[in-house]
């Protein structure tokens, strides 16, 4: 291990058990064997595949005798058909566990599919509404080994996966607290291959995640600080990671921002999602470019209501006093990061108001809003972003 980065190395148990730091990928097959998992199937998406960080991965457990079948028939954004694909496989493999590698997409879709590896009931049974959870045999949950190439989703902390169902282009979430992976490593070397504007982008979706979370409503203090916290990093490292994406440390502070956004979410989201959940589901937007580009608008909506968090969180960051000078500083760091300014720079165009505001409104985020939302209330929202107005 190099010394310099020694300070970067640490094993945390919460939410789950997480190796991080740099090198650590190399104790992959360690963790698997550890879960009790001889036969992985390693789930990836296609862009990965390929390169040198899989073939390494897949080395190290072919090294040490596990017996590993790929699988990476995944879309940007995860489909039905892309779980059922994966189930199947790890059926006829005879699998005993799953390691899912990658960015949101496939760590969303390898949690599903080891969910639903042992289930009888269809996915969208386990929908997370009410307790349906509870219909889920629990046995029948594979575990989960989650290795996270991105830093923006930190799926690798969360208890569900966002699934397309096709047949409405909507995006539901599948809940399970045992989804949750057995352990993760965090490893920030495997994402310093990512180009500059995909790593500005995660690095937004983690942004936007504490920020939601630090937004909602809903009690759970836990939540609440480590939000802070994790905006706290993506102001001090997500332009750097961005402009110097060899920066080891930068890359590791927002590997950890983002494992915090996903473990603060656990508080509630809010509007920002709602709107970014349907656009990427009808149109195929990224998830994080769009809450990035959805952030002001959302937080101008939110504002009054919002106004001394807001400033409680300038404050923290030394950014300014108020709750304006905090929006201030979201459009200057878009700006810098090459965020378009509006939705349609990424192809949400106003004919598709009325279909996105009522996907938004039904949407589970809605819920987390610090503003109770209506269509007409999205409508307008969705609007704004097409047109550039912030007033």
């Amino acid at each position: 291990m190099i010394d310099q980065y020694k300070s970067l190395i640490a094993n945390w148990s919460y939410p789950t058990q997480v190796r991080f730091g740099p090198g650590r990928i190399s104790e992959l097959a360690n963790a698997c064997r550890g879960a009790g998992i001889r036969a992985p199937l390693f789930v990836t998406d296609p862009g990965l595949a390929g390169l040198p960080i899989v073939t390494n991965a897949l080395g190290l457990l072919e090294e040490a005798g596990l017996s590993t079948v790929l699988f990476a028939d995944i879309q940007g954004n995860p489909v039905a058909a892309n779980v059922d694909k994966g189930v199947a496989l790890y059926r006829e493999g005879h699998h005993d566990g799953v390691v899912a590698f990658g960015g949101g997409s496939a760590l969303d879709t390898a949690k599903a599919i080891a969910f639903m590896s042992g289930q009888t009931r269809p996915m969208w049974d386990f929908e997370d509404r009410e307790d349906w959870w509870t219909r889920a045999d629990p046995a029948g949950i594979a575990k989960v080994i989650a290795v996270p190439t991105t830093a923006g989703t930190g799926s690798e902390m969360g208890r569900a996966s966002v699934i397309t169902d096709e047949r409405d282009h909507t995006k539901k979430i599948i809940f399970h607290p045992r989804m949750l992976p057995v352990e993760v490593i965090a490893d920030p070397e495997l994402t310093i291959g990512l180009p500059a504007s995909i790593t500005a982008a995660t690095g937004m979706d983690a942004l936007s995640h504490s920020l939601e979370a630090f937004s909602s409503p809903f009690w759970h203090p836990m939540g609440q600080g480590i939000a802070l916290e994790g905006m706290r990093l993506v102001k001090e490292w997500l332009p750097e990671a961005t402009e110097n994406g060899t920066n080891v440390t930068a890359r590791a502070y927002m590997l950890a921002a983002s494992s915090m956004g996903a473990v603060a979410f656990q508080k509630g989201l809010g509007a920002m999602h709602a709107m970014s959940h349907p656009c990427s589901s009808v149109k195929g937007t990224h998830h994080g470019l769009t809450n990035a580009v959805l952030m002001p608008y959302v937080l101008v909506h939110n504002q009054s209501l919002i106004d001394e968090k807001l400033a409680s969180l300038a404050r923290y960051l030394d950014i300014g006093t108020t709750s304006t000078h905090f929006i201030d500083w979201v459009l200057k760091l878009r700006e810098r990061l090459n965020i378009p300014h509006t939705l349609q720079d990424i192809g949400i165009t106003s004919d598709l108001i009325g279909e996105l505001a009522l996907m938004a409104l039904e949407d589970p985020s809605s819920g987390g809003n610090p503003v109770s939302m209506t269509r007409g209330a999205y409508e307008e929202l969705f609007n704004n972003a097409i047109n550039g107005k912030l007033s």
